[in-house]
């Protein structure tokens, strides 16, 4: 996520959407509880199949802001999803960034608890 969010940085990428496939050696994904508002953190610590990677770039405080969801395979064809921490590689990673005209920027919501979009 970081290497992207610096990808984005570099290229001047201020708006993006993020789609992909691929594998995951290990990953950390989360889901959200609003009540406490945090994430609950998922650790993955085994060769995953990326189903569906889905997110966008945006703007949260000046700086570039990955936002993405992944669905994940396992070896006994069960899946696992959430919110994307971070991840490494497995095999490989087919990511498409498809940079929009403008920008998406992302402001502090007090009721999520989060940055949402500014639309």
């Amino acid at each position: 996520m970081a290497e992207l969010a610096s990808l984005a940085g570099a290229e001047g990428i201020t708006a993006a959407e993020l789609s992909g496939i691929g594998a995951f050696s290990s990953a950390v994904i989360g889901f959200y509880n609003l009540e406490a508002k945090e994430y609950d953190r998922i650790p993955v610590d085994e060769d995953t199949e990326v189903l569906s990677f889905l997110g966008n770039l945006s703007i949260v405080d000046e700086e570039p802001r990955v936002h993405a969801h992944v669905s994940l395979g396992t070896r006994d064809g069960s899946a696992i999803g959430g919110h994307l921490f971070e991840a490494t590689c497995g095999a490989t990673v087919e990511l498409f960034v498809r940079e929009e005209p403008g920008e998406l920027r992302r402001v502090p919501d007090p009721g999520a608890g989060l940055p949402l979009l500014d639309l």
